[in-house]
């Protein structure tokens, strides 16, 4: 981006893992990095951990459960005077041992509300600030993971996503209603159901506004980071063998640190200025892979269900 102007690029979830070493490696190419967490002792701690430089980073909090912290996170970041030249949507929770699900401050199951009403509201807020930064070449990046489609091997395992006809949404996606599909409770699926939207709503952000704004839409799958606290409410048993799993079985393992570097590549490399796409390095990784443009699942690519998932979403969150 531009030689005489320091870019910025705010980034969800960066007190640890993915986010975390994607905020180091954009900090090293020269960015000025928005940590946008909950914790922000916690973030200071970790972004000290890995010997960042003080003047490269600034924490806000965040917590993207809540519709009216993601306001007033945007209130604080415009209040900084700062250019918005990136967005990176990278939190996530995944709660797979619940029984009932929790709701989050205004009434919503919380997966869904953490994953995809936050950050749809996020998106929603901050494109005003990305269309007025002066920077050439801006993007907007949202994590995905390759749960989120059934075609692949690591989307097989049920319960599999299924937004159905967005019913749970129709209905206002409060008490008793916990899924998106409106159907019972499944924590497993409800995260992959939020991934299945974080997709929708790339395409559907590409669809809106590329060409008219310029700015780069996309998401990408950086491999099996196996060793994320994604994984920190699963059985300890299962965070022991499945970074094991996927080192020697299925060879499909990314380190934390590698797979910041991808983000981060995404953000800021010129190859990866093409929006609307999925970008990913497989599901087995080769030495010194490349990525590619994979497609997403069907139900990712459904034009029709991505408008209507953006309306009902923008009344959720009450944007209409």
């Amino acid at each position: 981006m531009g030689q005489h102007r320091q870019s910025t690029v705010v980034i969800t979830g960066a007190s640890s893992g993915v986010g975390l070493y994607a905020a180091k490696a954009l900090a090293q190419r020269g960015w000025q990095v928005v940590m946008a967490c909950r914790d922000v002792s916690k973030t200071e701690k970790a972004a000290q951990t890995l010997e960042m430089q003080p003047d490269s980073y600034t924490i806000m909090p965040i917590d993207l459960a809540s519709l009216e912290s993601v306001r007033q996170f945007v209130n604080t970041f415009r209040a900084s005077g700062k250019s918005l030249d990136a967005l990176v949507c990278n939190a996530a929770i995944y709660m797979p041992l619940l029984k009932e699900p929790l709701r989050s401050p205004e009434g919503y199951e919380l997966s869904v509300a953490t994953n995809h009403l936050g950050h749809f509201l996020l998106c929603s807020l901050m494109l005003e600030d990305l269309k007025n930064s002066s920077a050439p070449d801006r993007r907007l990046v949202i994590l995905g993971t390759v749960t989120h489609n059934p075609d692949e091997l690591g989307g097989k395992i049920p319960p599999r996503p299924d937004l159905g006809d967005l019913e749970g949404f129709k209905e206002g996606f409060k008490a008793p209603i916990a899924m998106i599909d409106g159907k019972t409770f499944e924590p497993v699926k409800a995260y992959k159901d939020s991934k299945v939207c974080n997709v929708l709503t790339m395409r559907e952000l590409h669809r809106r506004y590329h060409e008219p704004t310029g700015i780069t839409f996309s998401s990408l799958y950086p491999g099996c980071v196996a060793d994320t606290p994604l994984f920190r409410n699963h059985y300890p048993l299962f965070q022991k063998l499945f970074p094991l799993f996927q080192k020697h079985i299925t060879g499909g393992y990314v380190s934390q640190e590698l797979a910041g570097e991808r983000v981060a590549a995404v953000v800021a490399d010129p190859e990866y200025n093409q929006s609307g796409v999925y970008w990913s390095w497989g599901n087995r990784q080769q030495k010194e892979g490349k990525s590619f443009v994979q497609k997403v699942s069907p139900e990712a690519r459904d034009d029709e269900k991505a408008k209507q998932l953006w309306d009902l979403s923008e009344m959720i969150v009450g944007l209409a």
